[in-house]
């Protein structure tokens, strides 16, 4: 008798197939509030930890973006205005950005007519590991605080990097390990005794939070994800630490 495939879902393993449908239950019940919670958990840390990525991206004219677990599109947004300030500066095209989210609910909570008001912006419900995009669609392909919910997160980045033109760039956002033993123990003690009770306060869903928290400590460390990219077929593969190992930037190049 074949083994069922398991992988985690918090601290708890679960049938591989079911992953999906647990996440989705997840970002259904914190949708409304997701953009209050981030702001609440992070002090507002992750709109810098997003600028300084922005930054790292570079935008330019005329490039076609895929925020993959895009959410409510603020990274989106982020990247469709830097592209204009440099077209400012020597022409070019706009930019445009689709916005990829297995859940509707977080899509409909991002759509902000004053927000998205100018901006060419799409909306598509796709799964991480099965992009709606033909091969070498987009210049760039990023995903934000997502990677550790999916399934499969190795068919998603070979996915990810199949969609990207040659030369284009991937970059991925996420919470990630502190290298320093007290910054972590610090980080751990907030998590695990802040951040779902704040879940429990703002969003009346403390258990969502938990399962955000322990998601976290699951993922792999800096230099295993790093592995996961090169496996996949990224090169030029790197990363950076940002507050102390919280929050890391990773990115890779399709040749």
């Amino acid at each position: 008798m074949t083994k069922e495939k398991t992988v985690d879902f918090g601290f708890k393993d679960i049938p591989a197939a079911d992953k999906a449908g647990r996440v989705r239950d997840v970002f259904d019940s914190v949708a409304p509030s997701y953009d209050i919670m981030n702001d609440a958990m992070s002090m507002g840390v992750h709109r810098i930890w997003k600028d300084m990525a922005i930054a790292k991206i570079n935008p330019q004219p005329g490039e076609i973006h895929i925020d993959v677990a895009g959410g409510t599109g603020d990274l989106a947004r982020r990247f469709i205005r830097r592209a204009a300030s440099v077209a400012k500066r020597r022409g070019g095209a706009d930019a445009k950005a689709f916005i990829v989210d297995i859940n509707a609910e977080m899509l409909l909570a991002g759509v902000d007519e004053k927000k998205d008001a100018s901006l060419d912006l799409t909306r598509v419900c796709g799964d991480a590991q099965n992009l709606p995009f033909e091969d070498g669609f987009a210049d760039v392909v990023t995903i934000v605080f997502g990677i550790r919910n999916v399934t499969d997160r190795d068919r998603a980045l070979k996915d990810m990097r199949r969609v990207l033109k040659p030369g284009g760039r991937f970059f991925c956002l996420e919470f990630s390990t502190p290298p320093s033993v007290w910054l972590k123990q610090i980080y751990d003690l907030y998590s695990f005794n802040v951040i779902p009770r704040l879940g429990g306060l703002l969003a009346n869903d403390q258990d969502s939070y938990q399962y955000l928290v322990e998601s976290i400590r699951k993922f792999p460390k800096q230099e295993a994800f790093a592995q996961m990219l090169r496996q996949a077929g990224f090169e030029r593969v790197g990363y950076t630490d940002y507050t102390g190992g919280v929050c890391a930037l990773h990115w890779g190049f399709k040749t």
